[in-house]
Formats: C-alpha cells, structure tokens, sequence
C-alpha cells in the first residue's frame, strides 16, 4: 500500500516578514563636509564671526563678484569690530564709572566757554599718552565728578583704560596693601590703567599714614601715568591734606608738572536745582 507523502503548506511571506536592507544615512556632500570643518577651525582659532558669518559674506560675496582678497577683508572686518566692542565693553566694566554720568548727560551751559574747551580738546586722549595729569577743581556741586566722569567715558569708548576711585577708597586700599607687605605690587597693579581717576581729593581728611601712601602711589605714577583727580580745596590749603610743608610742595609738585587745571568757577548745581524746585513749588501754590 503506497503511503503518500503529505506536503507541509507554504506559509506566504508576508511584506513585513521580508527582511528590508537598512537605511543608509544621506551621504553628505563635499561641500558640507568643508563647512563643517571650517567651523571646528574657525572655533579652534577663536574666531567667532568668521564661523558664524563665512558662509553669509561668502554667499553676498558671490553676489555681488567679490574677489577672494575682499571676501576675506569683509570677514576680517567683522571680527576686528567684534572683538573692539567687546574689549570697550571689558574696559568699561574695569573702569568702575556709574551709569549716567556721561559726556551727553552733562550740562555744558553752565561752564565758562573757556572751560567747555578745555574739556573738548582732552577728548582725543593724546594727554594719556605723554602722561600728563588732569586736575579738576571746584566747590563741591559744581559738577567736578560729573565731568571727570564724562570725560573718563569718552576715553574708554576709544580703548583707554581707566580706573575711578574715590581718594577715600584708594587711601584704605593701599594701606591694607601696606599692612600685608604688598604695597609695590599694588601701585604696580594701578599701573596698567593708562589714566588712574582719584574723586574728592581732601573732601575727608586723612591721618600722616593714609597720607603717606597716597603720596608714594603719586609719586610712583609721575611721569609713568596720568592721574586725574577732582578736588574741592585750592593748592593753599592741601597742607591740611598731606600734614606737613614738604611732603605737600613734593606732592603739588608732581602733580602740576606736566598737568591741564580746570577751574569750574560755578554755582553748586544742587543748589541751583533746590532752589528752582522750590520756587516752581512757590509759583505753583500763588497760582492756585
């Protein structure tokens, strides 16, 4: 008797069950790749616009058939300006000037013209290169700090580094300098600011030891530094700032030489202000 063989059904293959060959990534083209390594060369080198900016100026370049030498100098143009702003924008940071007191906000209508040209022609700053001193004297509210600051802000917006301090401040800085054995390396350390900016010169009076280190600190910048300083006492009475006869001629001495002196002769401007305040309040009153 003849067994007969049974067939196993063939399952059908389903489209799922077909094994798919994987998905190869896209295959990125030469130029991408040279766009990706310019940018690893460009973050390598510290050269931020160049990797942010190249492929932009290289399209505007070919815009407008710019040849290769002045593709590169309209890159080489945007990172100059980027890292100038940003070394103003340190400079201004270092320099400790308070927001506000700039050459725009201040009131040039009230100084002599005289006096308005004086501050006009230190503008440029060429002053700080033959290190000579700006000396600013006045009663106080006639708008020496103002000024000084004024003035300090349009140096840094043209790369000069300034420092402002108060006298008061300065003075306590440098006798701790003193007490620790490091007074050297902290003039030397003012010494990089190309104009050192001393506030209120004699408005407080110091002992003979606040006094001396104040007097070592001028007498390291002379003629290695300018220094700008606003005070509300004439050169006759600084003997009641530096204690004694010599050390004061010494000190007026060092800081005349090679010096512009501005006088604002003026009326203390919060003064000035109370009393139009005041009487606006008067008129306003009689009107009602």
């Amino acid at each position: 008797m003849n067994q007969s063989t049974t067939r196993k059904p063939q399952s059908k293959k389903t489209e799922s069950s077909i094994r798919q060959p994987p998905k190869t990534p896209p295959t990125r083209t030469s130029n991408e790749r040279t766009e990706e390594r310019l940018k690893e060369q460009f973050r390598s080198l510290r050269l931020p616009m160049f990797r942010d900016q190249f492929q932009a100026t290289a399209d505007r370049a070919a815009a407008e058939d710019l040849s290769h030498v002045q593709y590169l100098s309209e890159l080489a143009e945007l990172e100059c300006q980027a890292r100038n702003e940003s070394r103003i924008k340190r400079l201004m940071t270092n320099s400790r000037l308070p927001l506000g007191k700039t050459w725009e906000t201040f009131n040039f209508d009230r100084l002599p013209l005289s006096v308005t040209r004086q501050l006009e022609s230190l503008r440029e700053g060429s002053f700080l290169d033959r290190r000579e001193n700006v000396l600013i004297f006045g009663q106080p509210g006639a708008g020496k700090s103002h000024a000084l600051c004024a003035l300090a802000n349009q140096l840094v917006q043209q790369g000069r580094s300034m420092l402002l301090t108060t006298c008061s401040l300065l003075v306590q800085q440098l006798l701790i300098a003193k007490r620790d054995l490091r007074l050297q390396k902290y003039i030397k350390q003012l010494s990089r600011f190309e104009g050192l900016m001393i506030d209120d010169l004699g408005y407080v009076q110091q002992n003979r030891e606040e006094m001396e280190v104040l007097f070592t600190l001028l007498a390291e910048r002379y003629e290695r530094g300018s220094v700008l300083l606003t005070s509300n006492l004439a050169f006759s009475k600084w003997d009641q700032i530096f204690k004694d006869a010599m050390t004061t001629a010494a000190a007026i001495d060092r800081l005349v030489h090679h010096s512009v002196i501005i006088e604002l002769n003026v009326p203390s401007y919060r003064v000035e202000t109370a009393k139009k305040t005041k009487s606006a309040g008067r008129s306003a009153k009689a009107s009602q």
